[in-house]
């Protein structure tokens, strides 16, 4: 057992050792630098002053230690997703290291430690001695002090270089025990030996040793030694582990007992001190420990042979360095990216500065979302690079909740079938990706600009299917881009009709979307995708918000339609922003990091803007229930459990499908398709199935299922109602088409945005077959409405004037005209005139010769029985 205080005599021995030492040291060196002087007394004293004047504050850097990523689980409890490092260590306090292992280290290391001032003048001194002689090995002669203060050196070059070339320059001068630079680093390791154990105690500075040291590759300190080597804490060490862990030391990656097939080669390249050989060197320096353990008195002679005698048995545990593969492993690449992007972090801190991140994860819309990737989505798929990934956020903060995918995760080497190293869901910078076709999910930035621009989602747009040439575009020189082949056909050739946005939206109608921006300006429809945090996968802008001087990125009108590659991450935030009343957050992966100590690190900037009027958003997601209503384009995808839903499907040249789904709470961005971005060649999802689906569908049970489970976790509310005045109906002006051809009179109404339809003939005097009638007439009407058209069957007479005649020359005249079922009626009033008031149909009206015609008049008495008209005509009144 080690002794916890030092003696009187071991003061005196520092004094002695820095006296003695020093002046045979300075000699020593004195002569290796300037042979050809003589040594004399007044050299002696001169290197003592040297070494006096020395730098004896040691500045001690932080350990390195691992970062640890963490979510938190239901319970509210932290847990371990991933660990990152260089140096895989966990310090440890002096009471919890076995007391075996400090004798076992003491013993082959520095026997007087606690009876020496920092120095070991005895060992210093034979081996300054033996390396001046030139032996043929370098002696060290450390003491445990010098040893430590070795390490921080190290440490601190650990911490220092930013490159390998760096870091073994400055290795190798903190390290060198040859030639005068040697000697130099020597005294001053001596130097700072003794001033150290002025400032702390024996106990500290061993315990500190052991968390310091290395012992083979990246295992540093005595616990991660323990642990990885023997699959136990120090505290738990035996006799046995700990004389071989002591043994380490003196050259860790030799002495490593975790490479089965030898950690060094002979001449041969044959392994050597492998599993095979009994780790025959690492065994014979245990044996030297425990032979100093023994003539030490700290062992007994049994448990010596005991322990030489049985085999070295390494229980390995090997530590996790990064994200490994598991529910969450894309989400934690994710957040490592994050990291390692972030200026006040990067990869050299997040291995190093035991930071602790914790990350925005809800573990059980990951378990849920995984679970349906399982369910739905092969890893793959012959002959195809089948992907796909589902990633949520929270609408009103942007917190990433959940990242699944569909095939399992490899952090670096060539991946085979079902593995990818790529975040599907991320961009270039942050995963790998570099993104997929939105399609029609990219129409909800043209929608966004029509509301925008005080346009109505009941509007008539014409959402006809022809060839569209020349667009406003206000970033371009000239304000116009001109493109030969405007004409985009709709999903499944479904024809293009004149529509609102309302039904294109529920539809998906390409046609119906091309029409609303042609009345709008391109580059005010890319500004809104740049204002909602999208852009493309290579981090670049969209085209439409470009000034067409780029050449691999001009502004195209099929953009509007999802042309571009773009995350789907960035997709479900722009969507949650709809959801959460305009405000726009971007994406966050981590909600808190601490450093070693305890002390908050700033977390990679995040903002919450609002970047739409609340009324825009609010109509824009009343317009966005129609692809998950009933006869929607992503109806399938509705878990219809009564939240209320917004979304939109997307779907691009039969290669890559989505379905966005969100609730007033949660915003999921759902996509299948290729995972290789190639085009033509690529294999057509459409012809292709899986579990009676065609894998174009896949999206429908994927998004139906995720949804159902986040809506019983996070309960949606319903959205605001929309503004009346971008819900309003638009008149428009009804052209008269009497007297038309039937075609003609269609196609004059549906190129104004008219339905029509055909009805009965009616009698008419217009040219038989032409319009007739048409309902609603001429004049302001809503755009879009049904317009009734009748046809003349050419046998109508127009019914002449007769007003102010006598009432039996107004019905001869009309028999004269023709129509033979002529009555009059007699209107009694007083002073009435006794003449024909008019006829009812009225004058003009076409009707048929067997038509009723009344004739109508008023006078003072009309005469007749009771019930008889009294006119005349009919016998009964005074007239003939």
């Amino acid at each position: 057992m080690p002794h916890s205080k030092r003696k009187a005599s071991g003061v005196l021995g520092g004094v002695l050792g820095l006296i003695g030492l020093s002046a045979v040291a300075g000699v020593l060196i004195t002569a290796t630098v300037t042979p050809a002087v003589a040594v004399t007394s007044a050299a002696a004293t001169g290197a003592i002053d040297m070494f006096n004047n020395l730098p004896s504050v040691l500045q001690i850097d932080k350990l390195i230690l691992p970062s640890k990523i963490y979510y938190t689980d239901d319970k509210g409890k932290n847990t371990l997703m991933a660990t990152y490092y260089d140096q895989n260590r966990s310090p440890v306090t002096f009471k919890q290291v076995n007391t075996v292992m400090y004798d076992a280290l003491l013993s082959s290391e520095d026997p007087r430690y606690y009876e020496h001032g920092g120095i070991d003048l005895i060992g210093t001194t034979r081996a300054l001695i033996s390396n001046i002689k030139g032996g043929s090995q370098t002696q060290g002669g450390s003491s445990i002090s010098q040893q430590y203060v070795k390490n921080v050196q190290l440490n601190k070059c650990y911490w220092s270089a930013t490159t390998d070339k760096e870091l073994n320059a400055c290795w190798l001068k903190a390290s060198d025990s040859s030639g005068a630079d040697g000697y130099e680093r020597k005294l001053q390791e001596m130097r700072y030996a003794i001033s150290l154990e002025q400032k702390y105690s024996k106990n500290d500075i061993l315990v500190g040793y052991l968390n310091l040291a290395n012992f083979g590759g990246t295992t540093y300190g005595i616990e991660a030694a323990a642990w990885h080597y023997f699959g136990v804490h120090a505290k738990d060490l035996n006799l046995s582990q700990a004389s071989t862990l002591a043994g380490m030391v003196q050259n860790p990656n030799t002495y490593r007992i975790d490479m089965e097939g030898g950690s060094v080669t002979d001449s041969d390249g044959n392994g050597v001190n492998s599993k095979k050989d009994g780790y025959k060197l690492t065994k014979q320096r245990q044996t030297y420990v425990l032979d100093r353990m023994l003539k030490d008195g700290k062992i007994t002679q049994k448990q010596h042979d005991e322990t030489v005698k049985a085999p070295i048995e390494p229980h390995i545990k090997v530590a996790k360095n990064g994200c490994a593969a598991g529910s969450a492993a894309y989400f934690c690449a994710y957040v490592t990216a994050v990291l390692k992007q972030d200026p006040d972090i990067g990869a050299d801190l997040l291995q190093k500065g035991g930071l602790k991140i914790y990350t925005t994860l809800d573990p059980a819309v990951q378990k849920a979302a995984q679970k349906a990737q399982d369910d739905w989505i092969p890893s793959y798929q012959d002959n195809m690079d089948l992907g796909s990934t589902s990633v949520s956020v929270e609408v009103s903060t942007g917190r990433v909740l959940a990242m699944a995918q569909n095939t399992d995760y490899v952090s670096s080497g060539k991946a085979k079938k079902g593995e990818s190293s790529v975040v599907y869901a991320g961009s270039s910078k942050l995963g790998g990706s570099i993104g997929f076709n939105a399609g029609s999910t990219f129409k909800l930035f043209t929608l966004l600009d029509w509301l925008e621009q005080g346009k109505s989602v009941n509007q008539i747009v014409d959402g006809r299917k022809y060839n569209r040439t020349d667009w406003k575009d206000s970033c371009v020189d000239g304000g116009t881009v001109h493109v030969n082949d405007g004409d985009i056909p709709n999903y499944n050739k479904e024809r293009g009709v004149f529509g609102t946005p309302m039904s294109f939206t529920k539809q998906s109608l390409n046609t119906g979307f091309m029409g609303m921006a042609q009345q709008l300006d391109l580059c005010d429809i890319g500004k809104v995708a740049t204002r909602l945090g999208v852009t493309l996968g290579n981090g670049k802008p969209v085209g439409l918000a470009t000034d067409g001087s780029d050449p691999d990125n001009p502004p195209l009108p099929a953009e509007i339609i999802g042309s571009d590659n773009v995350s789907p991450l960035a997709m479900a935030a722009a969507y949650a922003t709809v959801a959460n009343k305009g405000k726009y957050c971007e994406p966050k992966v981590i909600d808190k990091i601490t450093d070693s100590s305890g002390k908050d690190v700033p977390v990679p900037d995040t903002t919450c803007e609002q970047v739409l009027d609340e009324n825009v958003a609010a109509t824009a997601a009343y317009a966005l229930k129609g692809p998950l209503s009933q006869g929607g384009s992503g109806a399938q995808g509705n878990p219809n459990d009564g939240t209320e839903l917004i979304g939109k499907t997307g779907t691009h040249n039969n290669l890559q499908t989505w379905l966005i789904t969100s609730s007033t709470k949660v915003t999921t961005a759902n996509w299948v398709g290729n995972a290789d971005g190639g085009y033509h060649t690529t294999p057509d999802i459409f012809h292709r199935y899986y579990k009676y689906y065609q894998l174009s569908s896949l999206r429908y049970p994927l998004a139906r299922q995720i949804q159902g489970a986040i809506d019983k976790i996070y309960k949606g509310g319903s959205f605001p109602q929309p503004d009346s005045s971008l819900t309003r109906q638009v008149l428009v002006n009804l052209p008269s088409v009497v007297g038309m051809s039937i075609d003609d009179a269609t196609k004059t109404l549906t190129d104004a945005g008219f339905q029509v339809k055909v009805g009965k003939e009616v009698d008419s005097t217009v040219e038989k077959g032409k319009v007739a009638e048409q309902s609603p007439e001429a004049g302001k009407t809503a755009g879009g409405s049904l317009v009734t058209l009748s046809p003349s069957n050419g046998e109508g007479l127009e019914v002449p004037g007769v007003a102010g005649q006598a009432p039996a020359q107004a019905v001869a005249s009309l028999r004269a005209a023709g129509f033979s079922n002529v009555t009059a009626a007699c209107t009694q009033k007083d002073d009435g005139s006794g003449l024909v008031t008019g006829t009812s149909p009225g004058e003009g009206t076409a009707v048929s010769r067997d038509a009723a015609i009344t004739v109508n008049y008023e006078a003072d008495d009309c005469g007749g029985r009771p019930g008889d008209s009294g006119g005349p005509g009919n016998g009964n009144g005074r007239g003939n």
